[in-house]
């Protein structure tokens, strides 16, 4: 199985120089203070289509013949890919048809049909989807435009690659989210033919963390789920090509768990102000858990995606203001009599906690009776704050746990 090489990487760059925008490469105070390392950003999440997908969409398409665009393209994709060929097969004049999942994210959804692609929505993951985009095309002679199994669509990713090295030559490491291996195979294919010394660190969300078993037996294995809130980088399978790529140009392979990539997220918005989608906060996730913390050079995140649901945006900002302790819920037990309660949320206001919602229950079967339970969402400054107002309120007479 041939590797892809830095010539087919610098072809796909001439390929696209006309159409894909070189991305902002910034650092990150924040990020380098809590990693001891200087950390940068690779913002992919500003790429045309909001990810780096549409790099190696469009030098597959474009490396197809005459011929082979007038039967028209057949991808699959939870959304980014999709968004990729859509646009591309655009630019190209060729019809493009994608399958995703049922509930692939809506934003995500539109934003392929607005490019001009026809999506059938069908199957309850990815590799549902895949397995009726390849039927599709033994139907229809139509040409598969696979999300990362493919030499040109590695080729294509691979020019993100050549990017970072001009705005940092002298990177230490790049992390690099992975779901079935495209990005990361183009990238350190790049970087290990441009400088060998480069460490090239892999993150997988800990629920579909496909390539360590794979590595392990030494050839794609299926999960049996995907499980995570990273729909971009959710896939079961390896690609055969990735597999092999990842094996010899990877130095190391991670996984971060939802928790911590709803973290990094939060952090990206508020302090970088950048919109990132689960998927692409991943790499931001592992310099958090400490994969950069020895490195005495650059360290290069590379953010791959920017299209996330606004709701989901909502709930995960939620989760990771809990998770840094930002927000706090708590139940305590009052006397049921006329001012308790107005006694109790005094007493919150005091600790300068801010009251995001409140229930009041008095039907419990584990109630004395003239007592109700009182449940309280807090926004807090942290931690020590969320300690300091449980201990307050206890010293009250207040029987509060933190739930």
């Amino acid at each position: 199985m041939d590797l892809v090489t830095i010539e087919e990487i610098r072809a796909a760059a001439n390929r696209m120089a006309d159409r894909i925008n070189p991305t902002p490469l910034e650092y990150s105070r924040v990020l380098s203070g809590l990693a001891g390392a200087d950390v940068r950003l690779k913002c992919e999440n500003l790429q045309r289509t909001g990810s780096f997908k549409i790099r190696g969409a469009f030098n597959r398409i474009a490396g197809l013949t005459d011929d082979e665009r007038a039967r028209g393209v057949i991808a699959a994709s939870a959304g980014n890919h999709a968004q990729g060929v859509a646009l591309a097969g655009q630019w190209l004049d060729t019809a493009v048809t994608v399958f995703m999942p049922s509930d692939a994210s809506l934003p995500k959804v539109e934003a392929t049909r607005a490019y001009g692609a026809t999506v059938t929505l069908e199957g309850a993951t990815f590799n549902d989807a895949l397995a009726l985009a390849e039927q599709a095309v033994d139907d229809t002679g139509a040409v598969m435009i696979h999300p990362f199994d493919n030499e040109d669509v590695i080729a294509g990713q691979g020019t993100v690659g050549l990017e970072l090295l001009d705005q940092v030559p002298d990177v230490s490491s790049v992390i690099v989210p992975v779901g079935g291996g495209g990005l990361i195979s183009g990238v350190a294919a790049c970087l290990k033919a441009e400088k060998p010394a480069v460490r090239v660190i892999g993150v997988q969300a800990a629920g579909s963390a496909c390539f360590g078993p794979s590595l392990a037996a030494g050839e794609p294995l299926d999960l049996p789920t995907a499980d995570t809130i990273a729909d971009g980088i959710a896939v079961k399978r390896p690609g055969d090509l990735n597999l092999v790529h990842v094996e010899r140009f990877v130095d190391d392979m991670v996984t971060v768990e939802d928790a911590q990539i709803a973290r990094a997220l939060v952090l990206l918005l508020e302090r970088a102000k950048l919109v990132v989608e689960p998927a692409g906060a991943a790499a931001v996730a592992a310099v958090l858990d400490g994969v950069a913390d020895r490195e005495d050079g650059p360290v290069v995140c590379l953010l791959s995606g920017g299209n996330i649901d606004p709701l989901l945006l909502q709930h995960l900002v939620t989760s990771g203001l809990t998770a840094e302790g930002r927000f706090a819920t708590i139940t305590t037990r009052v006397p049921d009599r006329p001012g308790e309660l107005a006694r109790l949320l005094a007493s919150v206001a005091d600790l300068a906690a801010n009251v995001v919602s409140v229930e009041h229950h008095r039907l419990s079967g584990d109630l004395r009776l003239g007592t109700v339970e009182v449940q309280l969402e807090l926004e807090t400054r942290g931690p020590s704050h969320v300690a300091e107002a449980l201990a307050a309120l206890r010293d009250g007479g207040w029987p509060v746990e933190e739930d």
